[in-house]
């Protein structure tokens, strides 16, 4: 395996995804388009004025824009607001560093304890 895949194989795997998953939305969305064109007897076109493109590029954009929005949402909120007891939270970092500190307060106090023949 060339180094180039392996140090970027997540990259690649969601691009690959990506790209699949954005070529079936065209796909299936094309067919749609040309079944509604054909129930209204018109004709089905990719490109112009009522072509399939800007259904397409609307589909697109209304994806993109709830994923963008729940994304920044999500950020915004996780980074003023905290939720008690989980990873990402200060809270808990405090209470572990704490819980650390004792435990190397009572290796010194061992240590310091314990005869220098037995160490």
């Amino acid at each position: 395996m060339s180094k180039l895949v392996r140090d970027r194989s997540l990259g690649i795997v969601l691009l690959v995804v990506f790209l699949a998953s954005w070529g079936l939305q065209g796909w299936t969305g094309w067919h749609e388009f040309e079944a509604q064109q054909t129930e209204h007897g018109q004709t089905a076109a990719f490109w112009g004025q009522s072509g399939y493109i800007w259904a397409f590029l609307q589909a697109t954009m209304e994806n993109w824009q709830s994923e963008f929005l729940q994304l920044l949402t999500f950020v915004v909120l996780t980074s003023f607001l905290i939720w008690r007891g989980s990873p990402e939270s200060r809270e808990g970092q405090d209470e572990m560093m704490e819980t650390l500190k004792r435990i190397e307060a009572r290796l010194d106090a061992t240590e310091r304890d314990t005869p220098a023949a037995t160490r």
